[in-house]
């Protein structure tokens, strides 16, 4: 799973807003924001993280970490 910190951190990374991160994975701006918000892992459908997720991946970001050794995202090598 994904924390709404790399969320954020995932759409910097890619310069993506947040309306051009809903409209790939099929999402509203607002659902975005609001999962963001969140310091742990958002609450929401998983397969909504799991798409997220899969979409900055295929993007060239690599997660790191998890909820309990200090999540984080780079940008890998594309």
């Amino acid at each position: 799973m994904i924390t709404g910190h790399q969320i954020r951190g995932a759409r910097a990374l890619l310069n993506w807003s947040a309306k051009q991160t809903a409209q790939k994975v099929g999402l509203t701006r607002e659902t975005i924001h609001r999962l963001e918000r969140s310091n742990d892992i958002p609450a929401s459908l998983t397969q909504s993280l799991i798409d997220l997720r899969n979409i900055f991946e295929g993007a060239g970001i690599e997660f790191i970490g998890g909820t309990s050794d200090g999540p984080g995202g780079r940008l890998g090598k594309t």
